[in-house]
């Protein structure tokens, strides 16, 4: 029997990663949404064959829904713990969107109640998921390259740019953020460079700031003031003696959903594209074996996964035990509030 998924929040990320994969899924079938936006609610109900009976404006009603067995979260993350715990109460798993919480309390606070309700958890970094970025934790587990010294990590988007002359949308406010292009793209890359290496963040030093500061109000012409950032350049001291450094930025030209990790071992080097090609994940090697010349890499089939399929096995109890849990969650936001104090103060913060 298919598990029927109740999804929260009908943004972008909905529309274009969640639902397509809960629809791809012979293990899950979609029963129910919610959006405080009620044309946009009833709009994804049509295009997704939802009945209006089983369509709600409060999360609340959704998790009671008798005919909803698991929770999917995809709302702005101001929100993100109190849906996360009424499902967790309602005894209910649940997947949902990073930053996983605002801050580490609230992250600790979601943790001990998803723990003391016993239900699955999963926080959404799709990159796990890429089959590249897969077959190089692989490796680098595997030894090919060695022990790993140096990591680079750069994560780019245009979006930002004044050009785009992008709205002060919510990902511009903090109170509804937490941060900008850190929380936003920058948890991404530090869980992925985290996930391949197999290794944790013992210090950080970092430098965000914002570029454009005035942007206009969703439609209108009010101005407002954008108060997080919009790049993130970290250094991190990691343990297994490894270096990494992160570029997070929202204004790169020509970049729709660009990240490059550079991994350099005592034995050779990878280097993993996205984007580079649009919507395709690459890896390159170097080592003795390419006489020290960058070489595309043919990708297993076995690392051909998909995210929502991944939350399908976590609730069957078959997952392979990659996915991101409320622990890494809580993991996240301590490195997250870290790295904004160590910008903040101009030092150094030890983790």
């Amino acid at each position: 029997m298919a598990i029927r998924i109740g999804s929260i929040g009908l943004g972008g990320i909905s529309s274009g990663v969640h639902v397509p994969g809960i629809q791809a899924s012979p293990d899950l079938v979609l029963t129910a949404l919610c959006d405080i936006d009620k044309d946009r609610l009833l709009a994804r109900a049509k295009e997704y064959g939802i009945p209006e009976d089983h369509c709600f404006t409060d999360y609340r009603d959704l998790i009671a829904c008798p005919d909803v067995d698991a929770i999917d979260i995809s709302t702005p993350n101001d929100v993100h713990m109190e849906i996360a715990i009424a499902a967790a109460q309602a005894g209910k798993p649940y997947g949902i969107e990073k930053p996983m919480t605002m801050d580490t309390p609230e992250a600790l606070k979601l943790q001990a109640a998803t723990r003391e309700a016993g239900v699955s958890s999963m926080i959404y970094f799709s990159y796990r998921y890429k089959a590249a970025a897969r077959f190089m934790r692989h490796l680098v587990r595997s030894g090919v390259i060695g022990k790993v010294h140096h990591v680079s990590m750069q994560y780019y988007q245009e979006w930002g740019l004044a050009i785009k002359d992008c709205p002060l949308v919510w990902r511009y406010d903090k109170k509804v953020a937490a941060s900008g292009a850190l929380g936003d793209l920058g948890c991404h890359g530090l869980d992925l460079v985290s996930f391949v290496t197999g290794e944790s963040y013992q210090a950080v030093t970092a430098h965000l700031d914002t570029i454009v500061h005035e942007r206009k109000l969703p439609g209108s012409d009010a101005i407002g003031t954008v108060d997080v950032d919009d790049f993130s350049n970290i250094l991190a001291k990691m343990t297994g003696g490894i270096s990494a450094t992160f570029q997070i930025s929202r204004f790169a030209f020509g970049r729709g959903n660009y990240q490059r990790m550079e991994i350099y071992g005592e034995k050779g080097a990878l280097v993993y594209h996205l984007d580079r090609l649009p919507g395709k994940d690459e890896l390159e090697i170097a080592n003795d074996e390419t006489g020290g010349v960058y070489t595309a890499m043919e990708i297993p089939q076995e690392m051909q996964v998909s995210q929502m399929q991944c939350f399908a096995d976590l609730l069957r109890g078959k997952d392979d035990g990659l996915n991101a849990t409320v622990d890494d969650g809580v993991t996240s936001e301590i490195l997250l509030d870290g790295i904004l104090k160590a910008s903040e103060e101009g030092r150094w913060i030890t983790l």
